[in-house]
């Protein structure tokens, strides 16, 4: 086994050979045997990888609402401009993940006088579907509500899936997007509002309205509220990034 991830390390991430040795670790557990991963060896050998690899991650940026507006003002005319206005708006304001998103059908969706109710049927989090529903706010300068409703009208979707492909000669397709449709869309929209694209992944939109509430002094369980974190420690790397220059212990030293 220490073998294995020795050589595991010359070319994969330790984050990859971390899921690695969770994945053998389980299937040996589900087969009533003793488990390899638990010997000192290969915890030394890991060790060991992290230090001479290291195990941070690459942490993409986030799309927080300043660069969002940017984002969806490159937008341009036409189905495919309104479509992935639509899409990174809600993606934002919902704070999704991208395969939460791409599952989206119009079923799952009901419009109110304040706000867009959405019901996400299942996720990371939830793996048993039991459902939950969350609240997508209006916004006065780029509203998510407005601009899916705008999608909706000039596409003719009237069931199953919201984001849809659309082909080259500009017909809609009847699919959904894929997870990855969602990143490529991201990153296109980063680099045309003049931000560093490799920077941007899909991760970018829910990391970016946690990164932009935390800055704007809202409720960390208010932000689990529309994230559906289970856990606060988690969502306590938002609030940190957000504040790290704020009251900062060096400000007016120099």
């Amino acid at each position: 086994m220490a073998a294995y991830l020795a050589a595991e390390a010359q070319t994969a991430k330790p984050s990859t050979i971390g899921r690695r040795v969770a994945a053998i670790r389980y299937a040996h557990k589900l087969a009533g045997v003793g488990t390899p991963t638990d010997a000192e060896g290969v915890k030394a050998t890991m060790r060991g990888i992290r230090r001479t690899f290291g195990g941070a991650r690459n942490k993409k940026a986030p799309a927080v609402a300043g660069k969002m507006l940017g984002m969806v003002a490159a937008a341009p005319e036409g189905l495919a401009g309104l479509r992935d206005r639509a899409l990174l708006l809600v993606g934002f304001a919902g704070a999704f993940r991208r395969s939460e998103l791409v599952a989206l059908d119009l079923a799952d969706i009901a419009e109110t006088e304040t706000a867009l109710l959405v019901t996400i049927r299942g996720s990371k989090t939830d793996q048993e579907r039991q459902g939950v529903t969350i609240a997508i706010a209006r916004g006065d300068i780029a509203c998510p509500v407005k601009a899916l409703r705008a999608w909706l009208s000039a596409a003719g979707v009237e069931t199953g899936p919201i984001f849809r492909p659309i082909n080259r000669h500009g017909n809609l397709l009847p699919s959904r997007l894929t997870a990855q449709s969602v990143a490529r869309i991201v990153k296109v929209y980063a680099g045309r509002a003049g931000f560093d694209s490799d920077a941007f992944s899909g991760h970018s939109l829910r990391s970016g309205f946690l990164t932009s509430a935390a800055a704007k002094g809202a409720s960390i369980f208010k932000m689990m509220d529309v994230s559906r974190h289970k856990s606060v420690e988690t969502l306590r790397g938002y609030v940190r990034d957000a504040e790290l220059f704020k009251d900062h212990a060096g400000a007016g030293l120099l």
